[in-house]
């Protein structure tokens, strides 16, 4: 057999066994923390979030079939869809992982730990179980994002519209997953379904910061006349890199100066006390930066 041909030896020639074996390591334990906030704090309400966890929710009531089983079977043709557009064998064979641990996890859970559950429940209180939920469901999908995986379900379409249009991985949920919540009122009502859209939306936002991280970097552009003075405090006194361009106002035609700084957010009081006693006639925007890689920063390394 060609090797070029199967997947693992194209894995492992593209990632290295290392990071290959690191890379299913963290799709199966953020799936597993995904699966456990959906069958321990979503099932027991019949919490529909969107997504083909909601839709399997929704179709077991009328059914009977597992929510495990449910989801593996919906997400076959899902998986077909995505091949061609979110890295084929890359895709398929990680994201199918995924499925099969979601679905395994979320029927162990709901036969073994429920059970235990419903006689020292962890909250009686509907709220509670939306919240956790929502939060302990993006945590784990934002693990799994993070490396390039997919829970699978309208997280294949959230993805493909995140990809194509640059939307937030939260926003992109919330127009996947909007009419299958809107679904679920007429099978449980509207206070279930309010329920199911605070959990979409906290799940969204807890995705988010899992997977791009927290703000941690601010950019400082500063316009001067005095690029030699700013920069060499910054440098010296903060110890960050400075870059500068020469520029010239649109409408006074003059020349200045414009310095491009990324520092720690820690660092901005100090960052802006040391501009303004170089130059305090200087313009500063700081802005927000999601991650800053190289020299002074993370490490950059090559995968």
């Amino acid at each position: 057999m060609n090797k070029h041909a199967n997947p693992f030896f194209m894995f492992k020639e593209k990632l290295g066994v290392a990071y290959l074996i690191n890379v299913i390591f963290i799709i199966i334990l953020g799936t597993a923390v995904c699966a456990l906030g959906f069958s321990l704090f979503q099932i027991p309400y019949n919490i529909v979030a969107g997504g083909i966890g909601g839709l399997s929710i929704i179709v077991n009531r009328y059914t009977g079939l597992t929510e495990g089983i449910l989801y593996f079977v919906f997400n076959v043709p899902l998986l077909i869809i995505g091949f061609r557009s979110l890295g084929r064998w890359y895709f398929l064979v990680f994201t199918a992982i995924s499925v099969i641990v979601f679905s395994l996890v979320t029927d162990l859970s709901v036969r073994y730990i429920i059970p235990i559950i419903k006689e020292t429940p962890l909250t009686e209180n509907m709220l509670l179980s939306t919240i956790y939920g929502g939060l302990v469901g993006g945590i784990g999908g934002g693990l799994v994002m993070r490396v390039g995986g997919s829970t699978g379900g309208t997280n294949i379409l959230a993805r493909l519209i995140h990809q194509k249009f640059g939307f937030p991985m939260s926003q992109s949920y919330l127009i996947t997953d909007s009419l299958i919540i809107l679904t679920s009122v007429l099978v449980f009502g509207w206070d279930v379904a309010l329920h199911g859209l605070l959990c979409l939306f906290l799940n969204g936002l807890a995705s988010d910061f899992v997977f791009e991280g927290p703000s941690m970097i601010k950019i400082a552009t500063v316009i001067t006349d005095k690029p030699k003075e700013v920069g060499e405090l910054l440098m010296t006194e903060l110890h960050r890199g400075v870059s500068v361009w020469e520029i010239k106002g649109l409408y006074t035609g003059k020349k200045h100066y414009m310095l491009y700084c990324a520092a720690y957010r820690s660092q901005i009081i100090m960052l802006k006390h040391l501009i303004a006693k170089a130059d305090d006639k200087a313009f500063v925007v700081i802005g927000d930066g999601r991650q800053a890689l190289g020299e002074g920063f993370i490490p950059l390394k090559k995968l």
